[in-house]
């Protein structure tokens, strides 16, 4: 794929090295189970929807309307202002506004510090996608990332809000923006792990390592300003133990054979008991093989969409994500 130049450049290549990559995602992450029953057989698409199976352009666009949902929170929180317009166009689906973003009011050094990397880092992977996918990237869809949205969210998962209003506003302080970058970044992580090792094109599995790996620092830093601030005050641990629950109940159904994909439980907050209560840390949610979980796109969208029902639209994604390939719009059933 021609286009896929500008992406490997922009991500630093090491040519030497992508085989072996290859090889490890295809053997660690699960790819075997695509050679042996195909796309539908891990869940990616329905199994109606798998004579359409999605090429590397259709993943490389599913995880460009993450990256825009991301890298939109993180620029407000950051800077009070969104992406610049010329990297919302797109030749598939409506172009969509952004709502309710606003500059969170940070007053921790780090804290501050951590918005700002991280939005461009978000910032720079819009760019590299679309460099990638060409005249084939898809438009930003509608974008809803206000506290009405979060607030859904913190109530569906069960967080104790009656000190703010009955409100979660992730721009009020440093501890809200934390936990509302926790509900990004975890998904963000799990959803590239899903999709790496689907992509066929050996050039592009090495660009998608590149934005997997920075995906979990961001998640890793997160979490670990959570935890060390859930020592002076532990709702923020129990919430993240809510947060990783609450994303649990909307995954489906388990998946218990088969390369690793979800198995019950697999999300967790930063406490390793589930209760907020811990004095040791949970940074990385790993399982018995120190491995991180992935998800499907299924699992993404229903986290999105904050409900397991089968709509094509709803929570940070009012009008839906924009995607050409049906089977990465929302399959037929969990």
């Amino acid at each position: 794929m021609n286009d896929s130049v500008d992406l490997i450049a922009a991500m630093d290549r090491r040519v030497q090295r992508r085989a072996e990559r290859r090889d490890f995602f295809r053997s660690a992450l699960g790819a075997g189970m695509v050679a042996a029953g195909g796309i539908a057989a891990i869940g990616l698409a329905s199994p109606a929807a798998a004579q359409s199976a999605p090429s590397d352009l259709d993943i490389l666009n599913f995880a460009l309307n993450l990256e825009y949902l991301e890298a939109q929170f993180y620029a407000f929180a950051a800077t009070g202002a969104g992406l610049d317009n010329s990297l919302l166009t797109g030749s598939v689906g409506t172009r969509g506004a952004v709502s309710g973003g606003q500059r969170a009011n940070l007053s921790d050094v780090s804290v501050i510090q951590y918005a700002r990397e991280i939005a461009e880092d978000e910032r720079l992977h819009v760019i590299a996608l679309r460099a990638a996918l060409g005249g084939s990237a898809v438009a930003q869809p509608a974008i809803d990332i206000s506290p009405t949205v979060f607030t859904a969210a913190a109530v569906a998962a069960g967080i104790d809000l009656s000190a703010s209003g009955g409100v979660f506003n992730p721009y009020a302080d440093d501890n809200s923006f934390l936990l509302g970058a926790y509900i990004f970044e975890d998904v963000g992580v799990t959803a590239y792990k899903g999709a790496a090792p689907l992509i066929s094109n050996v050039d592009l599995v090495d660009a998608a390592a590149g934005i997997l790996a920075a995906e979990a620092y961001h998640a890793g830093i997160i979490r670990s300003a959570l935890y060390r601030r859930g020592i002076a005050t532990p709702a923020l641990w129990t919430a993240t133990d809510k947060i990783a629950a609450a994303r649990d109940a909307l995954d489906g159904t388990a998946v218990s054979s088969g390369p690793p994909q979800r198995v019950a439980s697999d999300d967790a907050g930063v406490t390793p008991t589930g209760t907020g209560t811990a004095t040791t840390a949970n940074i990385v949610p790993t399982d018995s093989n120190g491995l991180v979980f992935s998800r499907t796109t299924e699992q993404v969208h229903n986290i999105a969409y904050l409900t397991k029902a089968q709509v094509t639209a709803g929570g940070f994604f009012p009008a839906g994500t924009n995607n050409a390939n049906a089977a990465l719009r929302r399959s037929a059933a969990n």
